[in-house]
C-alpha cells in the first residue's frame, strides 16, 4: 500500500514548520523538515570552514553527516550527535543553506535522505520543493505563503523574544532577496506544485491554516 505524503511548500517565514509539525501530530504521521537538513549541512560546513564554492568538499560533508530528528513538543535536530537546534534559526545559517541548496550536486546527495523519511503510517514534508521534486507523487500538496513584510514581522518578533537584536527593514530585504534567489535558481526553484492548495497566511491564524489543510486531506 502506498505511504501517504502531505507536502507543504512555500517561502521562508510563511509558517510551514509550525503548521507541519502540528499536522504531523494530529495525523500521527512522521515529520520531515527539509529546511533543517540544508541548515544542518550549512552548520557543518561553517564549523569546518569549508569554501561554499568548493562543491566537491560540500558534497563530501553532506555525504558524511549524520542527522537525527526528535519531533516532540519542539523540533530537536542533532548533527553528528550534537544538538544544533538553537543554531538553525540564525540568519547566516539560513542564507548559507539557501546558497548550497542551489547546487545540483548537493541536492542529489540530500534527496535520498529526504525520501527515506517516507514511512508508515504517513509523512508530512515541509520545504520548498517537496511537492515538485522530492515527493511529486504525493496525494496532498499545499503551497503556504505570506507577504514579505508579514514574514519579516514574524521573524522580528521571534528574534526579539529571544533577546536577539534585529532590524525590521533589513529582515524584509533579506527575505525578499532569499525569495528571489530561491525562485530564480536553475535547480528545483521555489514554485507551487500542480494541483496544490494555495494558502496565504498573511492574515490567518495557525489554527485556521491547519483547518484548511485538514479539509484537503479528509
Amino acid at each position: 500500500m502506498a505511504i501517504p505524503v502531505l507536502t507543504i511548500d512555500g517561502p521562508s517565514g510563511a509558517g510551514k514548520g509550525t503548521v507541519s509539525r502540528l499536522l504531523a501530530k494530529k495525523l500521527g504521521w512522521h515529520y520531515l523538515d527539509s529546511g533543517s537538513i540544508y541548515r544542518s549541512l550549512a552548520i557543518g560546513l561553517l564549523k569546518k570552514s569549508v569554501d561554499l564554492n568548493n562543491v566537491a568538499e560540500v558534497v563530501n560533508v553532506a555525504k558524511a553527516m549524520v542527522l537525527e530528528f526528535d519531533c516532540g513538543d519542539e523540533l530537536v535536530v542533532k548533527l553528528d550527535g550534537e544538538d544544533i537546534t538553537a543554531q538553525l534559526g540564525l540568519e547566516n545559517i539560513g542564507n548559507t543553506a539557501s546558497i548550497i541548496a542551489a547546487q545540483p550536486e548537493v541536492r542529489r546527495v540530500l534527496l535520498q535522505k529526504q525520501q527515506d523519511f517516507r514511512r508508515q503510517p504517513g509523512l508530512v514534508a515541509d520545504g520548498r520543493d517537496m511537492g515538485t521534486v522530492v515527493f511529486p507523487d504525493a496525494e496532498n500538496k499545499v503551497f503556504l505563503t505570506a507577504s514579505s513584510i508579514k514574514r519579516a514581522e514574524r521573524r522580528y518578533k521571534q528574534l526579539k523574544e529571544k533577546g536577539i537584536d534585529a532590524n525590521l527593514s533589513r529582515l524584509t530585504e533579506d527575505i525578499e532577496e532569499r525569495d528571489r534567489r530561491d525562485t530564480e535558481r536553475a535547480t528545483a526553484p521555489l514554485s507551487m506544485a500542480s494541483g496544490a492548495l494555495f494558502i496565504d497566511s498573511s492574515d490567518m491564524t495557525i489554527d485556521a491554516v491547519i483547518a484548511e489543510v485538514l479539509k484537503l486531506i479528509r
